[in-house]
C-alpha cells in the first residue's frame, strides 16, 4: 500500500495537522448546522406559505369570479396573474399524493431558481389539504403556479381551476460568494495562526539543530532555552552536554600538552648519555628509539595546538605562492615532492598560514613515511573552493578503513607501519581543514596509492 506523501519538516507537518483538524471540525459543524437550519427554515417557510395560500383561497372565494383576476393583478402591483383554466402543459406538480393523477416526470432543465424550490414545492403539496396544488413551470420562463380554490369550493364541479401565476425570473438563486469569501478569509487567518504556532514550537528546535551543526564543525555555541517546556529542557540538556564535553576536552588538552613537555627533559638527558657511550651499535639503536619518541612528542604537541580554536590566527593568503614555497622547501631538502599543476588565476583564502603549513607537512610526511615516493601535489579551483590534492604511490588505504584513519590515535597496521607514529597525523590534518571551514577526504589515486583531497573556501573578492 502506497503511503501519502507528507512534508519533511516538522513545521510543515504541524501546520498540516492543525489545518486538517480545523477543517474537519469546521466541515462537520458546518454540515450539521446547515442541515438542521435548512430543515427548520424549510418547515417554517412551508407552514407559513401554506397558511398564506389558505388565506388567499378564503379571500378569493368571497370575491366574484369576474373580479378575481383584476383583484390579483391590483393587489400584486401587476406582478401576479390569475390563470382561470387547467394547469398549463409547461408546468409540473411536485409531491402529489399517490391517489392523484401524476404527469410524467419533466425533462431536465437548466439549473435556476426552480432547482432550489423543488423540495420546497413538494413540502407545500404535502401540507396542503384537498386538491390544492403548487406547481413549477417547465419552460424557459420560471414560474410558480398555485391553485387557489379547492374542489370543495364554489367551482368544485368546474372542469377548470384557477391558478395564481407568480413569475420567478426576478428571484435570484442563492449565491454563495459572500460565504466563500468569508470562509477563505477565515482559512487564511487560521493558516497564519497555525504557521505562527508552528514557528513558535519549531524555532527552538531549529536553533538547536544549528547549534549542533556548529558544534560538529568545532564552533560550539550555547542555546537560549525557549519555547514549550520540552524544548526548554532539551536546550538546557544540550548546553549541559556542551559544558561537559568542553571540560573533558580541556582536561584532554592539558594532559596531552603536559605529557610531551614533561618528556622533553628526559629525552634531552638521553641524548647526552647516548653521546657518552662508546659502543657504536648501542648508540645507533638508542638514537633511533629516541628519534621515534621525539616524533611522538611532536605529534602530541601538534595535535594539541591544532585542536585548540584559540590558537588560530586567520588572515588573507595567496594560496598559489604559498603552496609553491612549501613544495620548494621540501624539494630543496632532497625530498621527492613536486607540484604538478596549478591554475593560472590567483586563489585567495582566509587561513592560518602556520596551521595550514602543519597540515601540509603532516600529509607529505605521512606519504613519505607510510606510502611510497614520489609525492605529487596539485592545486585547482572548483565551485568556490580551492582544491589541494596530495598523492603518493604506496599501498593506500582500503575504502572501509578510511573513516577510521581520520580518527585520533588510529593505527592501520596492515596499511601503514607504526614506527614513531601515534595515529594523529591524518586526524590533525582533518581538524585543521575543518577549522578553516573546509574538508579533507581520502580516496584512491590512479597509481593505487592514497589520494588526499583538501577543499578550502575561497575568499570573496
Amino acid at each position: 500500500m502506497r503511503r501519502l506523501p507528507l512534508p519533511r519538516s516538522l513545521s510543515a507537518r504541524m501546520v498540516l495537522l492543525t489545518l486538517g483538524t480545523i477543517l474537519l471540525v469546521q466541515a462537520a459543524t458546518f454540515t450539521t448546522v446547515s442541515y438542521y437550519r435548512k430543515k427548520f427554515t424549510a418547515d417554517v417557510a412551508a407552514e407559513l406559505t401554506a397558511t398564506t395560500i389558505r388565506t388567499l383561497q378564503a379571500s378569493l372565494a368571497a370575491i366574484p369570479a369576474e373580479q378575481r383576476a383584476d383583484f390579483v393583478k391590483h393587489a400584486s402591483r401587476n406582478e401576479w396573474r390569475l390563470w382561470s383554466r387547467s394547469l398549463p402543459s409547461n408546468a409540473s406538480v411536485s409531491g402529489l399524493r399517490p391517489h392523484h393523477h401524476t404527469r410524467p416526470p419533466p425533462p431536465p432543465v437548466t439549473k435556476d431558481i426552480r432547482e432550489s424550490l423543488r423540495l420546497f414545492v413538494q413540502e407545500l403539496n404535502d401540507r396542503l389539504e384537498g386538491n390544492t396544488r403548487v406547481a413549477l413551470s417547465r419552460g424557459p420562463e420560471p414560474r410558480l403556479y398555485i391553485s387557489l380554490l379547492s374542489d370543495n369550493g364554489a367551482d368544485a364541479n368546474s372542469s377548470e381551476r384557477e391558478w395564481l401565476v407568480i413569475p420567478l425570473d426576478r428571484v435570484a438563486p442563492p449565491v454563495g460568494t459572500p460565504v466563500i469569501v468569508i470562509w477563505l478569509t477565515g482559512m487564511g487567518l487560521l493558516l497564519l495562526m497555525a504557521a505562527a504556532f508552528s514557528w513558535h514550537i519549531t524555532r527552538p528546535l531549529t536553533r538547536l539543530a544549528s547549534a549542533a551543526d556548529k558544534f560538529a564543525a568545532g564552533h560550539p555555541q550555547r542555546v537560549t532555552p525557549s519555547g514549550p517546556r520540552e524544548t526548554r529542557v532539551l536546550a538546557e540538556r544540550f548546553n549541559a552536554m556542551q559544558d561537559t564535553l568542553a571540560e573533558n576536552s580541556a582536561v584532554q588538552r592539558t594532559l596531552l600538552a603536559g605529557l610531551p613537555h614533561d618528556l622533553k627533559g628526559p629525552l634531552s638527558r638521553m641524548w647526552l648519555r647516548i653521546e657518552m657511550v662508546n659502543d657504536p651499535t648501542f648508540q645507533e639503536g638508542m638514537r633511533k628509539d629516541v628519534q621515534d619518541m621525539q616524533r611522538m612528542v611532536d605529534q602530541f604537541i601538534g595535535f594539541v595546538r591544532g585542536s585548540d580554536p584559540g590558537s588560530y590566527h586567520f588572515s588573507p593568503m595567496l594560496l598559489n605562492a604559498w603552496l609553491e614555497e612549501q613544495v620548494m622547501a621540501w624539494e630543496s631538502a632532497g625530498s621527492p615532492v613536486s607540484l604538478t599543476s596549478q591554475p593560472a588565476q590567483a586563489l585567495h583564502v582566509n587561513a592560518d598560514a602556520l596551521s595550514l603549513g602543519r597540515l601540509l607537512d603532516n600529509l607529505i610526511s605521512n606519504a613519505l613515511n607510510h606510502g611510497a615516493p614520489p609525492v605529487e601535489l596539485t592545486l585547482d579551483e572548483s565551485d568556490g573552493f580551492a582544491v589541494i590534492t596530495v598523492t603518493d604511490h604506496g599501498p593506500g588505504i582500503s575504502p572501509e578503513r578510511r573513516a577510521e584513519a581520520l580518527r585520533p590515535f588510529s593505527r592501520l597496521d596492515e596499511a601503514r607501519t607504526r614506527t614513531g607514529s601515534v595515529g594523529l597525523g591524518l586526524a590533525l590534518a582533518d581538524t585543521i581543514a575543518r577549522a578553516h571551514q573546509g574538508t579533507l577526504t581520502l580516496g584512491e589515486a590512479s597509481s593505487g596509492g592514497l589520494l588526499i583531497v583538501i577543499r578550502l573556501p575561497l575568499k570573496p573578492t
